[in-house]
């Protein structure tokens, strides 16, 4: 006795009928990747920020704006509160200054460079440091410092 509901073949059932071996899939799924990407987009942009300079200084605050950005990375002199000097995380003695900063002009493009100084550091050694870099070949020199700080135009910052 047959089932007068049951389908068969190329019918609309719910049920297909396999015959022999299943084919490997010819797509990829893309899905998967995309997801990865964007975490780790997310990660790095959170992250870029916190690796720029690590050598820690309290910079003195001005309510200049900030200079354009560039598209080489920027190399940073550091002058910190006990009077040592930095290029980027590394520490220089003054008498090597001159020389690294000739060979660093030597393999850049740019001529742009950022002094970061603390701001207990007097005037006197931060233009003694800014006549080193302009020795050493860099002539554009931006002054790092934190926003917030007075206008001198009587208006509050």
């Amino acid at each position: 006795m047959a089932m007068s509901g049951s389908r068969r073949g190329g019918g609309s059932g719910t049920r297909r009928q396999r015959r022999g071996r299943t084919q490997a899939m010819s797509e990829i799924n893309v899905t998967p990747f995309v997801d990865v990407m964007m975490v780790l987009l997310i990660i790095f942009m959170v992250a870029a920020p916190l690796l720029t300079v690590g050598v820690p200084v309290r910079l003195p605050e001005t309510s200049a704006e900030a200079l354009p950005s560039v598209t080489e990375e920027p190399l940073t002199v550091t002058l910190t509160a006990d009077g040592g000097v930095a290029i980027m995380t590394t520490e220089v003695d003054q008498s090597d200054l001159v020389p690294r900063l000739r060979a660093v002009a030597a393999e850049r493009a740019d001529t742009r460079i950022f002094l970061r100084a603390d701001g207990a550091i007097p005037y006197e050694r931060v233009m003694q440091v800014m006549g080193a870099l302009n020795a050493g070949g860099f002539n554009d020199i931006g002054l790092v410092t934190e926003t917030g700080g007075p206008r001198l135009d009587g208006r509050d910052g």
